[in-house]
C-alpha cells in the first residue's frame, strides 16, 4: 500500500508540472521594437537604435551593421508586415500572437555580419523577416522558424509574394556551427530563439535589394524565467507531501 501510495504522489506531481509547462507554450504577445532616429555611424557603417517597452522594463535596442544598409524606416512608411488576418498572417503562429507593430523596418541589401544588442537579458526573443528572396541569414544561435507566407504552412503570403522557410545548420570548421534561415520564393515570416540573449549576430549570405527585418520579445529575462512557482500548485504540493506523511504515520 505504501508503494502504491508514493506512485500516485510521483504521478500527481509530475502532472502538475507538466500542465504548468504546457501553460507557458501558448501564443505569448511580443513586444516589437520601436526605432526611432537615424543613422548612429558616422562612417560608412550604419548603427541605429530602437526600444522595447515590455510590461515592467524599457529595452534599449541597438543594431550595427559596418557595411551600412539599403534603407531605415523607423516611423511610418509602407507596413510591410501586412498579409492575412491574425490567424493566417506569416508573422503569427502557435507561440506569436501578434504581428509586428507599425511601419518599422531595417532593409539590407549588402553581404556581411550585423549584430543586435540588448541593454538588459532578454527573452525569446523573435525575428520577423520579409522578402528573403535570393539570400539568406547565417546566425550564429540556433532557432526555430514559426511562421511563414505561404499555403503549405496555412499562411496567406506576405507583402512580396509567397515563399517558403527552412533551415540549414553548417559546420564552419573548428567546431563552429552556423544556422542558416534559408527559403524559396520570396519568404516572409518569423523564427525565434530561445532562451536568455543580450546579443545575437548573423551573416547575410549575399548582396540583394533588399531584404528586412525587426526584432521582438517575449519579455525580459526576469519577467519570463524568473517566476516564482504558482501558489496554488506549491500548496498542492505540499499537501499531497503532508497526506504521504500521515498514511505512513498509520502503516
Amino acid at each position: 500500500m505504501t508503494t502504491l501510495w508514493k506512485n500516485t504522489l510521483i504521478r500527481s506531481v509530475l502532472a502538475l508540472g507538466l500542465a504548468s509547462t504546457q501553460a507557458f507554450a501558448v501564443a505569448a504577445p511580443i513586444f516589437w521594437t520601436d526605432w526611432t532616429g537615424g543613422d548612429l555611424d558616422a562612417s560608412a557603417g550604419f548603427q541605429a537604435q530602437g526600444t522595447i517597452t515590455t510590461s515592467t522594463s524599457s529595452v534599449t535596442v541597438t543594431y550595427t551593421n559596418r557595411n551600412g544598409v539599403g534603407f531605415y524606416q523607423p516611423g511610418g512608411g509602407i507596413d510591410y508586415y501586412t498579409g492575412g488576418d491574425a490567424s493566417t498572417s506569416p508573422f503569427t503562429s502557435a507561440l506569436v500572437d501578434n504581428r509586428p507593430t507599425g511601419s518599422d523596418i531595417i532593409a539590407l541589401t549588402f553581404a556581411g555580419t550585423q549584430s543586435l544588442s540588448f541593454s538588459q537579458a532578454i527573452a525569446n526573443p523573435v525575428f520577423a523577416y520579409v522578402s528573403l528572396n535570393g539570400n539568406g541569414y547565417a546566425f550564429d544561435q540556433d532557432f526555430d522558424i514559426l511562421s511563414f507566407g505561404d499555403a503549405s504552412n496555412g499562411n496567406a503570403c506576405g507583402y512580396w509574394g509567397c515563399g517558403t522557410s527552412f533551415k540549414e545548420i553548417v559546420d564552419i570548421g573548428g567546431g563552429v556551427m552556423e544556422y542558416r534561415l534559408l527559403g524559396t520564393g520570396e519568404p516572409h515570416g518569423t523564427l525565434r530563439f530561445t532562451g536568455t540573449f543580450d546579443t545575437v549576430s548573423w551573416r547575410s549570405l549575399s548582396n540583394e535589394f533588399w531584404n528586412g527585418f525587426t526584432v521582438g520579445v517575449q519579455g525580459t529575462a526576469a519577467e519570463v524565467f524568473d517566476v516564482p512557482e504558482p501558489g496554488s500548485i506549491a500548496l498542492l504540493g505540499l499537501a499531497l507531501v503532508g497526506m504521504a506523511a500521515a498514511r505512513r504515520r498509520k502503516a
